[in-house]
């Protein structure tokens, strides 16, 4: 190898090897799991379906300042934004789009069919939630995504993925121009 010539870097082959599909499975699952049925209570109430009012009251308590200063979102920036949302009133279809958005990405991941696309939603909305300053499972759900991300092409490989990666992969190369 010359000076000129850089090494090529070596994918981890628990991110590339189809056998470790074996692995992403139950960590798929269950991570799908959890946003279905984080997702079920909140497709059933009217807070969150009609009013949006159950997401009105989380971001309300989460744009709370104390009178030391602090409060549960660390970073004031976040905190302006929510508290744009909830000066635009936009909680009315917010709450709308959370509830269906975690069903979709929990159906998504426990069928395996756009994993990679799926888990960075799901991470999306737990880093949403760890910024607002909610803790419990979003944490470990985030590790997780973060995992299925990385491991996109085999993580649904026992799943939809199976044959929906295929099937883009063929539809592209007969748009992409030459």
């Amino acid at each position: 190898m010359t000076k000129t010539q850089l090494e090529q870097p070596t994918v981890l082959p628990l991110f590339t090897n189809k056998i470790f599909s074996l692995l992403f499975l139950p960590l798929r699952v269950w991570v799908g799991w959890e946003w279905v049925s984080a997702s079920l209570h909140k497709i059933t109430n009217p807070a969150w379906m009609e009013s949006g009012l159950a997401l009105k009251g989380y971001w309300v308590k989460a744009v709370i300042v104390n009178a030391s200063g602090s409060g549960a979102i660390a970073y004031d920036w976040y905190r302006s934004f929510l508290q744009s949302m909830l000066d635009a009133n936009a909680f009315v279809w917010f709450g709308k789009l959370i509830a269906c958005g975690e069903m979709m990405v929990g159906v998504a991941l426990i069928t395996g069919a756009f994993v990679g696309l799926s888990a960075f939603f799901g991470a999306l909305m737990n880093w949403n939630f760890m910024m607002a300053g909610t803790a419990a499972t979003n944490p470990m759900m985030f590790l997780v995504e973060i995992f299925l991300i990385l491991g996109w092409r085999v993580a649904g490989y026992i799943g939809a993925d199976y044959f929906l990666l295929g099937w883009v992969e063929s539809f592209w190369r007969k748009i992409k121009p030459r």
